[in-house]
């Protein structure tokens, strides 16, 4: 299904685009013929993603911003960018991929840690979303939209923990089960304004980030290696061949509300969380608290 300009005349929005999960998918979607917006708390990196983009796809429209997805008017105003720059067309389709995560026991977090993970995945990914989905159905109204037309889709990153609740990642699981009932109840909301919502649960891709927080000192893809059962990590082309089913027009648009889980069958097999941490000491906390912090000041010397 993967031809070359399968995504010609899309223009879809990737939060946390400018790297990681999210530069991987946005990087096929452009590959394929779509134009592309990413945003991330650090302009300069989406900046500098989209400047070697521009480089391997002349022709393609990429815009970048630099916004605090907690924030609501902040996510507003790049709506309304993002529609005023495209001449009116808008966006076909949004991908919610910033995140934020990491591991500690529940008893140990303050109210500001709770709020990072929740005010990123939960309320960051809900104002995204209605934000371009308010455009969408007032456009759908507006042309008094019907199943011949085109639909536009969402697809938003979950975990495998939605199924099962996840120690030790309690924000992340409360706020990721928030975002897969999001999908479910919008899916059937928004369906007759012809906007469709999907959720992937990825399990462990190794990225720079999701290795240094939530797994501190091992070595990325150790642990899968010894409990998949496939015996390895997956791989950032097969989430984004995913991806690309999912917001490809026309391919299964009858696909909605779903949520997919994409781990090589690891939380069938295991579970698939960090019940396995029960076994952590006070040093081992510690130390992973440690590691934990010395990534978080090496990205905010880099903003």
């Amino acid at each position: 299904m993967f031809e070359p300009d399968l995504l010609r005349g899309q223009r879809i929005l990737v939060t946390g685009g400018g790297t990681g999960l999210g530069k991987a998918m946005a990087e096929r979607f452009l590959a394929l013929g779509a134009d592309v917006a990413i945003c991330g708390r650090r302009k300069a990196v989406c900046d500098e993603t989209a400047a070697a983009w521009r480089e391997r796809f002349p022709g393609r429209r990429i815009d970048t911003f630099g916004v605090d997805i907690r924030v609501a008017q902040a996510v507003h105003e790049m709506v309304d960018a993002l529609w005023s720059a495209g001449n009116g067309t808008g966006l076909t389709g949004l991908v919610n991929n910033a995140a934020g995560n990491f591991i500690a026991p529940t008893e140990s977090l303050s109210p500001r840690a709770f709020d990072a993970i929740a005010g990123i995945v939960f309320h960051g990914s809900f104002y995204v979303t209605q934000a371009v989905g308010k455009r969408w159905v007032e456009e759908a109204k507006a042309l008094t939209w019907t199943p011949a037309q085109p639909m536009r889709s969402v697809m938003s990153i979950i975990v495998t923990w939605v199924d099962n609740g996840s120690p030790y990642v309690v924000p992340s699981a409360m706020s990721k089960a928030g975002i897969e009932v999001m999908t479910k109840s919008l899916a059937v909301e928004w369906a007759r304004y012809g906007v469709r919502l999907n959720a992937v649960g990825p399990g462990e891709i190794p990225t720079e980030g999701m290795s240094k927080r939530l797994n501190p000192g091992e070595e990325p893809g150790a642990r899968s290696r010894q409990r998949n059962p496939m015996a390895r990590t997956g791989t950032m082309d097969e989430l984004a061949n995913l991806a690309t089913f999912l917001m490809a027009p026309g391919r299964c648009d009858w696909l909605t509300g779903q949520s997919i889980m994409m781990d090589g069958g690891n939380a069938l097999a295991t579970g698939g969380n960090f019940y396995e941490l029960r076994a952590f000491g006070e040093a081992d906390w510690r130390a992973a608290r440690e590691r934990i912090e010395a990534q978080n000041a090496a990205d905010r010397a880099q903003r």
